[in-house]
């Protein structure tokens, strides 16, 4: 066991350290938080794959309370008849559509015999520098809609909502936080309009229904985890084979004339 000792020593223990703890984040954080994106995308391809070819259903039947929220129902295609708050209207800053910098525009809407849901009319380009265009206002009257089923984005943090020019502006698209600033009871899921409807802006486009790169990626980060634990254990091998190696070669032999020439230097 002494021809093992050096294992022990403070570099090799912080290797050991290091290691384990990059295994550890490997198998715990890395992995599957790449797989769980990959999960989230595949969810979400097959939901908007479902929804091109179906018909739209009534919003009532998928929303009937007030704080509804919806996973499974997202991106189905709703129709609702109401009319839009137009006084509570907010819009979203810092989005991008087809890698351009834009505003999507949000207000409620009264559904005639459900909730009241948050609608996202579209999106506006800002025209000068990062200010909010005149926007094109709601109909005031009874409507009625034909948009697509959301869930609400978590609220981002450390960016409050804030008042610019008399707009009230937000940085997610969150029903509750919405809720609050404007006073409005809202579902928990929101709209989001399809082409040529009433109230409807710039329409914002459907994702590309792209795998992307996550599951390859949760898959590198756990071999990865598997990797550096057996790269450990062949440093480990090969410095053992070394040192046994070392020990295998014999001393070379010191003669009187070896001994002479190191007292005065001059060993050969």
């Amino acid at each position: 066991m002494r021809r093992l000792a050096f294992l022990l020593r403070p570099q090799w223990l912080a290797l050991y350290v290091v290691v384990i703890a990059f295994a550890y984040l490997c198998f715990t954080v890395l992995a599957p938080w790449q797989l769980h994106k990959n999960t989230k995308t595949s969810r979400e391809n097959a939901q908007i794959s479902a929804s091109l070819n179906a018909d739209a259903v009534p919003l009532t039947t998928l929303l009937p309370q007030q704080d509804s929220t919806t996973t499974d129902d997202q991106w189905k295609r709703v129709t609702a008849t109401g009319r839009y708050l137009t006084d509570a209207q907010v819009v979203a800053r810092l989005r991008v559509i087809d890698s351009d910098p834009a505003f999507e525009v949000l207000v409620p809407f009264a559904v005639d015999g459900g909730p009241t849901v948050l609608v996202d009319r579209g999106y506006v380009k800002p025209t000068t520098g990062s200010a909010v265009p005149d926007i094109a206002p709601a109909p005031t009257g009874r409507v009625t809609i034909t948009a697509r089923l959301r869930d609400p984005e978590p609220v981002a943090v450390g960016k409050d909502p804030f008042r610019d020019a008399g707009v009230q502006q937000v940085y997610s698209i969150n029903p509750g936080q919405i809720s609050a600033l404007v006073g409005v009871p809202l579902a928990g899921a929101y709209l989001q309009l399809v082409e040529d409807q009433p109230g409807g802006l710039g329409v914002v486009p459907l994702p590309r229904l792209e795998a992307g790169p996550f599951l390859s990626y949760g898959i590198q980060w756990i071999a990865f985890g598997i990797i550096a634990p057996i790269g450990v254990g062949y440093f480990v091998y090969a410095e053992v084979q070394a040192r046994r190696r070392e020990k295998a070669v014999p001393a070379e032999p010191v003669t009187p004339e070896d001994k002479l020439a190191d007292r005065y230097g001059r060993r050969r």
